[in-house]
């Protein structure tokens, strides 16, 4: 007989944090690099990108709804959770690599072959994260231990994060190097005559000096109505040249230049990425256990399961906090490369801020547990909210040249902001506990899926912020000139945006009704029923 409140070991709790892991190189990957891939690489429009991911995310929130239902009623002899983990291991790998494929098409095809891969992905995300999350609500029934699995979840998911986001632009560096001929030919001071060859076709090459200081401007019949800016975003054709006018930086040379093809460069490090994320699916479906069940005398109803879903107050408060905080998440992750890349003007300094925010992620994580036994959850969870989101707000007062001050306020926030993140999945588990405590029903896979749909949503409204905001602004990703005209978009689409909407979280979660010692009777009266069910099996 399986004690449900028994401890669960390192290894399976480590085990279940490396599922995370290989969601987030899914997840954290797309929310990173996807709207830069679409708008520099692919070439989609901003507005076009932004209706995409918003569309896309709502018919993925409702998807995950019908995921939880089919988890709380799949009955295998792995149980109803860990088996969906094994068979959509491969198929996730392969819907993301397809994701960062870009076929050669006309603009309508790319568009149409944007959604029917993005909405593929978010499908089988669906199938894979849903019963994830709910298997956390199932391996214990001791809230406390929950909350323990809860740190191990996020510390795999900053790794994942630390591994797709750390390594992905040295490796799109590496697989898209092009390696053309150069020749560069000082024409007065600070100021060269750059000429390129190809010696391949390479669509979508970004040229820069590896100090992204000096200016380029085309050396041919387009100088005329071009406009000198950092670096030039083009496509090369074999054996012809290509002639720019750089100035503002002293001794340049040929190994000085960087030219990336960017568009193989994100194929094949995502392929890469892929593979460790099929491999870390399947230790997880292999490493962990089921142990709660329904009631004995619960009968499968889904009427009266959405009836007792509508009622969970604690719930409803997560679910509409859910929907403002991943709003606030994927808004700060969604810009920090396009931020990087045409604001700061060093797209590789983004990997080196990406690697400090999974680090101090970690760490934000592993001091969420103490503090909330201390604190409590719910004032854990505001708190980080309201100093997350007046930290990143100061980046508004941040010049390009303040990159100390920008790391300092950008990793401050992130760690501060990584309990909430953490918390949201565990006190999902105690929405549960409560909806069984309450109504002598248990459906955990549709309470985890629904509080899934408002961060699924949350991710879609994001991209629709980003994308509407920088369309205002004339942004494109292959127009220099139309870059540097939406700075002040990506500027306040980095600071005082997410600020406001992590101030309209905090304030939704006061409405949030379990505290400490609720939950604490809550795990004792479930646990004595659970015995009592036992002892009459």
């Amino acid at each position: 007989m399986t004690d449900t409140m028994e401890k669960v070991s390192f290894k399976e709790k480590a085990g279940y944090g490396l599922g995370d892991a290989a969601a987030n190189i899914g997840w954290r990957g797309v929310g990173t690099f996807l709207i830069i891939f679409y708008t520099d690489v692919v070439g989609l429009d901003p507005m076009v990108v932004g209706l995409l991911l918003l569309v896309a995310r709502f018919s993925d929130g409702i998807s995950d709804i019908i995921m939880g239902i089919i988890g709380d009623r799949t009955r295998s002899k792995h149980g109803r959770f860990r088996p969906w983990i094994l068979w959509t291991a491969l198929p996730l790998g392969v819907s993301l690599s397809l994701l960062f494929t870009s076929p050669d098409l006309s603009d309508s095809g790319k568009v149409v072959y944007a959604y029917i891969t993005y909405i593929a992905f978010t499908l089988i995300y669906t199938a894979n994260n849903i019963p994830y999350g709910a298997l956390m609500a199932v391996m214990s029934g001791d809230h406390k231990e929950r909350t323990s699995i809860g740190s191990f979840r996020m510390i795999g998911s900053y790794g994942g994060g630390l591994l797709v986001q750390g390594a992905l632009l040295f490796l799109v560096a590496y697989y898209g190097n092009v390696s053309p001929k150069i020749e560069v030919t000082e024409l007065a001071s600070n100021t060269y005559q750059v000429d390129i060859q190809a010696t391949r076709d390479a669509q979508n090459v970004n040229v820069k000096t590896d100090a992204a200081v000096a200016t380029f401007l085309w050396n041919d019949e387009r100088s005329s109505t071009d406009n000198a800016t950092i670096g030039k975003s083009f496509s090369m054709q074999a054996n012809q040249t290509y002639s720019f006018i750089v100035t503002g930086e002293p001794n340049i040379t040929a190994a000085k230049l960087r030219i990336i093809d960017q568009k193989k460069g994100y194929s094949y490090a995502f392929y890469l990425m892929c593979i460790i994320l099929v491999l870390l699916m399947v230790v997880t479906f292999y490493s962990t256990k089921e142990r709660i069940q329904p009631p004995i005398e619960q009968k499968s109803s889904l009427k009266q399961d959405i009836k007792d879903l509508l009622s969970n107050r604690p719930w409803w408060a997560l679910l509409t906090t859910a929907l403002f905080s991943a709003t606030y998440n994927s808004v700060k992750q969604g810009m920090i490369l396009i931020y990087f890349t045409h604001y700061l003007n060093n797209q590789l300094l983004a990997a080196s801020y990406l690697i400090g925010l999974m680090l101090v992620s970690i760490a934000g994580a592993v001091l969420m547990t103490p503090l909330s036994l201390k604190l409590g959850k719910k004032n854990v969870f505001i708190g980080s909210l309201l100093l997350s989101g007046a930290t990143i707000s100061l980046l508004a007062f941040c010049g390009p040249g303040a990159i100390v001050a920008i790391f300092v306020l950008g990793l401050l926030s992130e760690f501060i902001g990584a309990m909430f993140s953490t918390l949201t999945f565990v006190m999902l588990g105690d929405a549960a506990d409560y909806s069984e405590w309450k109504n002598k029903r248990r459906a955990t896979g549709l309470v985890y899926s629904a509080g899934s749909f408002s961060t699924k949503f949350g991710g879609g409204i994001a991209g629709a912020i980003i994308g509407f905001v920088l369309a205002s602004y004339g942004y494109d990703g292959q127009d220099s000139v139309a870059i540097q005209e939406a700075i002040p978009g990506i500027k306040m689409l980095m600071s005082w945006i997410p600020g406001l909407i992590a101030l309209g979280a905090a304030s939704i979660m006061l409405l949030y009704p379990l505290n400490k010692k609720m939950m604490d009777d809550i795990s004792d009266e479930l646990q004595e029923r659970r015995k009592l069910e036992k002892a009459k099996e």
